[in-house]
């Protein structure tokens, strides 16, 4: 304070502290008080003109400035706010040697107050020019002034100056008033008008560019007063005080101007004026803001302008996609995995938008993927900043459509300003590709938008193995007719994990077919791959009745489930499992108290199987057996009428049931394969339980499936078992095409034969008409009575070499059996015979007919097939020779002539 107690002590110095007569053209002292000349007889009614000017004093710092506070004023009269009449009042702030001055269009001052108005310098050279056209006693004004330094102007430079000399902005060098901001953040930019917190000057036109570091740029008040022409003169009733408002027509005069850019020519925000508490903030859509302000030439001595801060919105968040117009936006999947981030994230317009605007963010997915959309937070106001008003509900609006644009029949969801209630961390989901946001005002608004929300969106993939069940979770059918063969597992879409607590997952897939087309389903589990739950009690060993996340396969038989498989862990291998009809069914079923914690957004299936429609009409009947013996012929003779796709795979899995206690013996009779390759042709035989087949038949190697091994009771599971052990899988793999490929199986039950310690056989466990005839060789084995000159060999692996050399003593004990069994023993007759088998001439030339006690005279059964087919082509040469006689005879004749 040292430069004050300097001022005042050169003031009295000077001795020149009264309000003197002739205070009119000259230089004042700081703290002198000034006013109006006195009227005399000299200077009634004539025009008067003075100025004033302020001496500084030793020792004064440069920042200072003049405070000038008017006690009274009284000249001129302001016409039409455009121009004073009959005297103004200039205040001229700076000069040619300061940074700033209003030299050059300092405007005028006109008008009544009565009230003390204060003026505050920009800079510390101060001028002050009065004029009068007639100068009577009505005319006069008073003043005291005094200088201040920087920081004892708190509402003007704020806290610390010191710190922040561009607090105010950068001047632009050769202006008044304009000023440019960068890197604006809280409490670092002050934008002011002029002389702030006094009376502004006349005739300004100050513009302030502003930058911050992010979007949104913010312009807004705290506690301060906006009083751009409030009032035209001081008199209430004659000028009523004027509400803030916006608009050329409500602003013709003094006008503070916001555009949402670097310049003049970006989109207008608004144009205010009017006194009174700034309602709102001004939030522009970038960093950018352009504001300019403006004064009419002529004013009152009123109006203290306005102090605004400069900030950004804090809550701004880079959207990804592509923005089309000022707020439309396209959310692609694509671009949000070029992110890397699992969710997408657009808040609520934060930045003030024009009436009638529409804002709109399409959400789309790729093919198979749908959308969810849901806000974590989400607060519906009443709209605070409107541009425009209106009376009538709804006047701000958010609408969810489960579409690609805005289709008022597919409406999710609608949030309206005056009656919904926000909806947190529910999910909108799409049943298609896309989902359409759409944001609509009638209002506008100045900060940003009623409805404020934080919105979240992401994608599932929804593509299907199957066909989608409608009004299910996730169930699939499977159509024989659409899908023959493909893969499948859990559903992509984890979303169907996000349940409520105790609301199980179910998922059930169909398999379907018709029995013209296929009459089996198989499907195999390649991989189960359930999580381990923490703290759980309940362990995987009874699958089917435990709560535990699990995999079941089943099919209907008698309108009963039939149990297939069950799988609650993980497997080392992949299981096969065939239906024994034409349907089957495997459902996921996953316990709801941990399904989102463990399984919502997962990126690993839970299982991976294949599944295959097999069987068609040309393999024929699924089941065979129990019997002594039959056969198995491919293709299936009542199936070859049917008409088949030439390029079809085929797949025929028999089932050969065994009677209990029997061997089997199982042989290619017959086979014709169309190409020497296991790719077109394999048949692959499986004992029950075993995961690898026990024979394997292709094209290569024909000749070793007509002498299989036999298949003892204990391979097939049941030795000591009187039950009926599980069936014998004969499966074929290759082209269906009628003629490429044939082939046929034969297979014979045996009777094991019972052996004593000493190595005799153990009669007394013989079965009655199970044992008529022992086959020759070392398998002890016999077959019984009815099979004998059937015309098939039915016992097993027998060659003339092999049987003699295994044990002739042994042979010969078996013809002797042999003979005597059906009572045909002749001694003489035995002693040429080496070996007898069941289709033996010797056994079959004989006058015995099994079963019967007939003895025909003549009973060739080797040679019967071979009589047949000389007399069948007998009767068809017959016939042609007949036939071409005929022609011959008809048409013949005919032609000659």
């Amino acid at each position: 304070m040292r430069y004050l107690l300097a001022a005042k002590q050169a003031s009295s110095v000077c001795g020149n502290t009264d309000t003197s007569k002739d205070h009119c053209n000259k230089t004042v002292d700081i703290y002198e008080d000034v006013a109006s000349p006195e009227v005399t007889n000299t200077n009634r009614n004539r025009p008067l003109t003075c100025w004033y000017r302020f001496r500084s004093f030793r020792g004064a710092p440069r920042d200072f400035v003049m405070r000038l506070n008017f006690k009274k004023f009284k000249v001129g009269n302001l016409l039409n706010a455009t121009h004073c009449e009959g005297g103004y009042l200039q205040i001229v702030d700076g000069n040619a040697k300061t940074d700033v001055s209003n030299r050059r269009e300092p405007g005028q001052f006109c008008g009544e107050s009565e009230q003390p108005q204060t003026f505050i310098s920009e800079t510390n050279a101060v001028k002050i020019v009065f004029h009068t056209d007639n100068f009577t006693d009505q005319t006069y004004f008073a003043f005291d002034s005094r200088a201040e330094q920087q920081m004892e102007v708190f509402n003007r430079y704020g806290p610390h100056p010191e710190l922040y000399p561009n607090r105010r902005g950068e001047v632009v060098q050769g202006s008044y008033c304009e000023r440019e901001f960068r890197d604006c953040r809280l409490q670092t930019c002050y934008v002011q008008s002029p002389a702030y917190p006094g009376i502004y000057p006349r005739a300004l036109k100050c513009r302030y560019r502003l930058q911050t570091r992010l979007p949104f740029i913010k312009l807004y008040i705290q506690n301060e007063q906006f009083a751009v022409d409030g009032q035209r003169c001081e008199n209430i009733m004659t000028c009523p005080m004027k509400e803030i408002g916006s608009g050329s027509e409500h602003c013709p005069y003094d006008w503070l101007a916001v555009y949402d850019g670097r310049d003049e020519h970006a989109p207008p925000i608004g144009k205010f004026c009017g006194m009174g508490k700034f309602p709102f903030s001004i939030i522009g859509t970038s960093q950018y803001m352009y504001v300019e302000f403006v004064s009419s030439p002529a004013g009152p001595l009123l109006n203290t302008g306005f102090h605004f801060n400069v900030g950004n919105w804090p809550g701004h968040v880079e959207t990804v996609g592509t923005k089309h117009g000022a707020c439309d936006w396209l959310l692609s999947s694509d671009a949000l995995r070029a992110t890397s981030a699992s969710e997408g994230i657009f808040l609520s317009v934060a930045h003030w938008y024009p009436p009638n605007t529409s804002c709109s963010y399409h959400i789309q997915g790729n093919e198979g993927e749908i959308v969810r959309l849901y806000f974590p937070s989400f607060r519906i106001n009443r709209i605070e900043a409107p541009i425009i008003n209106y009376e009538e509900d709804c006047a701000e609006s958010l609408t969810i459509y489960d579409a690609n644009h805005p289709d008022p029949a597919r409406i999710i969801k609608t949030f309206c300003d005056t009656f919904s209630r926000p909806m947190e961390k529910i999910d909108f989901v799409s049943t298609g590709r896309s989902l359409y946001v759409k944001f609509l005002s009638k209002t506008g608004s100045y900060s940003g938008s009623s409805l404020y929300y934080w919105a979240h969106y992401d994608f599932f993939n929804n593509t299907k193995y199957g066909d989608p069940v409608q009004n299910t979770l996730c169930d699939e059918v499977f159509y024989a007719w659409k899908y023959s063969k493909g893969e499948l597992g859990s559903p992509r879409n984890t979303l169907i994990y996000k349940r409520a607590a105790g609301s199980d997952v179910r998922c059930q897939y169909k398999f379907v077919t018709d029995r013209r087309l296929f009459s089996r389903v198989v499907v195999e589990v390649t991989s189960v791959m359930f999580k381990e739950v923490p703290y759980s009690m309940t362990a995987c060993t009874r699958c089917h009745e435990e709560r535990v996340d699990k995999l079941i396969l089943w099919e209907e038989k008698d309108k009963n489930q039939n149990r297939l498989a069950c799988f609650c862990d993980n497997i080392p291998r992949p299981v096969r499992v065939i239906s024994s009809g034409d349907q089957m069914n495997l459902e996921l079923i996953i316990q709801g108290q941990h399904a989102t914690t463990s399984y919502f957004k997962n990126p690993n299936t839970l299982f991976e199987a294949n599944y295959e429609f097999a069987h068609g009409p040309i393999c024929g009947p699924i089941t065979l057996g129990p019997s002594p013996d039959g056969e198995l012929v491919f293709p299936y003779k009542n199936a070859l009428g049917i008409q088949l796709n030439e390029n079809r795979r085929e797949k025929c899995i028999w089932e050969l049931k065994v009677a209990a206690q029997r061997d089997l013996w199982l042989h290619l009779d017959k086979a014709r394969f169309a190409e020497k390759s296991c790719e077109h042709a394999r048949i692959e035989i499986y004992l029950a339980g075993r995961l690898e087949p026990r024979f394997i038949v292709c094209p290569e190697n024909v000749t070793l499936a007509r002498d299989f091994a036999i298949l003892s009771a204990a391979e097939l599971g049941s030795v000591e078992n009187e039950n009926e052990p599980l069936p014998v899988l004969i499966q074929y793999t290759g082209d269906s095409a009628i003629g490429k490929n044939a082939f046929k199986f034969v297979w014979t039950e045996l009777f094991h034969l019972p052996r004593n310690a000493d190595g005799t056989l153990a009669t007394s466990s013989m079965f009655k008409d199970s044992c008529d005839f022992y086959c020759p060789g070392d398998q002890h084995v016999c077959i019984p009575e009815y099979l004998l000159c059937n015309g098939v060999s039915n016992c097993p692996n027998v060659t003339g070499l092999r049987v003699v050399e295994s044990n002739i003593d042994k042979n010969y004990e078996y013809i002797e059996e042999n003979y005597i069994r059906p009572g045909l023993f002749d001694k003489e007759f035995l002693l040429n015979i080496p070996y007898l088998t069941d289709e033996a001439p010797e056994l079959c030339r004989t006058k015995y007919i099994p079963n019967t006690g007939d003895y025909p005279d003549v009973v060739e059964c080797f040679q019967f097939p071979v009589i047949q087919m000389v007399v069948a082509g007998v009767v068809l040469c017959t016939l042609i020779i007949l036939a071409f006689t005929i022609y011959c005879r008809l048409y013949g004749q005919k032609y000659y002539d």
